[in-house]
Formats: structure tokens, C-alpha cells, sequence
């Protein structure tokens, strides 16, 4: 084994880690320790590759969003052509159906959205930037060929789906709090009922003259 064989099959072992650690805990309980006695790597080896947790976290989250993107844009591609209320719905369940496939993932997202520390927002942001990008190319097309009320703009719909797509995994898990299960089926169930009433509202059009009551 080469050299340079060696040092990608370390940085590997590391990343294996890192990605255990913080796909499994809050980032606040990850130390450089942590991981080096988890998992048998040598303090010597991890400060030779990386200096702190940070590097590693970053690492981490720059794998999530990159793979995440690629699933993305690959189930984005399929809803062409759906009417736009199922083609938004439909695009949101592919980051919550992808991550239910892959929990470690799924928990680093988390720690970047609800954990993370402010030191690391900027270089967070540039990381996360291509996915931003590729959904609001997609939600902008669907928005195009929405009906919308008479009050509302396209610039204010996205400003809206994008603001219930930052909060989207924190609302899921609360909702799905009050049920019974949280299995696949459960969950795709939960997701889109609150997508349902996101899109489509709770209540209703009342007949004029009505008052809001009912018989």
C-alpha cells in the first residue's frame, strides 16, 4: 500500500467516525476524545489529519448535503409534470423519506439546523448553499403555474415554502409526537397530512352571509 493509500484509508477510518458520532449525538456531546476512544483511533493519527471536532463536523455535513442533493435532484426530475400542490408535496417527501432511509444522516442534518455552533454559520451556509439553490430552481418552476390567491405574489409563496421547509423536520417530529408509531409508513402519513394543511388550509370557505356557523 502506497503512501498516499494510506492517508486516504485514515481520513476514511476518521470520517467512518466522525460521521458515527455525530449521527448519533448532539453536537455540543462530540469531542475529538470521543471519537478517538469510540473507535479505537489513535489521538496521534486523528490531530495529524484534522485539528478539531469542528473540521469534522463540517466534514460530516458537507457529505449530508451532498448526498442529500444528489437524491434530491434525482426525485425532483421524476415530478415533472405533476400538478403543482402534489409536485410540492411530493418534493418535500424526498429529503424526509431519504433520511428515514439513512437516520446518521438525518441527525447531522439536525445538528445543523437546530445545534449548530454560530461560529460555524458561515462556513455552514456555503455548504449548504447548491441544495438551497436546487430547490428554489424547482419550487420557483412549480410556483410559475400555481393559482394563486389575488393577495399573493410568487415572491411571497417561495419566501413562504421556503421558511416551512427550514422548520419542516422540527414540525414533523413534534406532529408525529402524538401518534403511536413513527415507522416509514407512519411518518410518510404524518408528513403528508401537515403538508396538506400547509398547502390547502384548514377550514372551509364559508357561504357569504353565514358568519362562520353551522348547523
Amino acid at each position: 500500500m502506497t503512501q498516499k493509500e494510506r492517508q486516504a484509508r485514515a481520513r476514511q477510518e476518521i470520517f467512518r467516525a466522525a460521521m458515527e458520532e455525530f449521527g448519533t449525538h448532539n453536537y455540543d456531546e462530540v469531542t475529538m476524545e470521543s471519537i478517538c476512544a469510540n473507535h479505537g483511533i489513535s489521538k496521534g493519527m486523528m490531530y495529524h489529519y484534522y485539528a478539531n471536532k469542528d473540521d469534522l463536523f463540517l466534514l460530516c455535513v458537507q457529505d449530508t448535503f451532498q448526498a442529500l442533493g444528489e437524491e434530491v435532484a434525482r426525485g425532483a426530475g421524476k415530478l415533472e409534470g405533476q400538478p403543482p400542490g402534489d409536485a410540492i408535496r411530493n418534493f418535500f417527501m424526498i429529503r424526509e423519506y431519504y433520511f428515514q432511509q439513512h437516520p446518521k444522516r438525518r441527525k447531522v442534518f439536525e445538528n445543523v439546523m437546530f445545534r449548530a455552533p454560530q461560529h460555524l454559520e458561515n462556513d455552514i451556509r456555503e455548504l449548504r448553499r447548491p441544495i438551497r439553490e436546487l430547490n428554489r430552481r424547482f419550487l420557483d418552476r412549480i410556483v410559475e403555474g400555481m393559482s394563486l390567491r389575488d393577495n399573493l405574489t410568487p415572491a411571497v409563496v417561495m419566501r413562504y415554502i421556503e421558511c416551512i421547509d427550514s422548520i419542516f423536520p422540527s414540525l414533523l417530529r413534534q406532529y408525529q409526537a402524538g401518534g403511536q408509531t413513527e415507522d416509514l409508513h407512519s411518518m410518510l402519513a404524518a408528513a403528508g397530512q401537515i403538508l396538506d394543511m400547509v398547502l390547502f388550509g384548514l377550514m372551509q370557505k364559508e357561504p357569504p352571509g353565514s358568519g362562520g356557523k353551522r348547523e
